[in-house]
């Protein structure tokens, strides 16, 4: 688990990953067939954080891209793009098993 300090940064951070092809659809099938669920995630403090948030946020069906915005110490907000609606208790889990806690969750 992460400790609160992991490398002492201070910096913002976006950390962006997309998981498809943007050739596979176009910018509007793409816009209407996707889920964009924000998250406000406590305990990151680097760029190492933001990886591992993102790695397991990945690794839930469906999901497309993970953008963070670090805020180091504070509370960070997490926008996970899916192709559905993904459960809070899903998010709840692959966040904690990073070793981090969502405290608040805007669909």
């Amino acid at each position: 688990m992460p400790s609160a300090g992991c490398c002492g940064s201070a910096t913002t951070t976006h950390h962006t990953i997309g998981l498809r092809n943007p050739q596979q659809t176009t910018s509007k099938e793409h816009a209407m067939s996707t889920v964009s669920t924000t998250i406000s995630v406590s305990g990151m403090t680097c760029a190492h954080c933001v990886s591992s948030v993102s790695e397991e946020l990945e690794s839930l069906a469906g999901v497309e891209a993970v953008d963070v915005d670090l805020h180091s110490g504070g509370i960070s907000t997490v926008t996970i793009t899916s192709t559905a609606n993904l459960a809070s208790a899903e998010i709840g889990e692959a966040v904690a098993e990073a070793g981090y806690m969502v405290v608040a969750n805007h669909a």
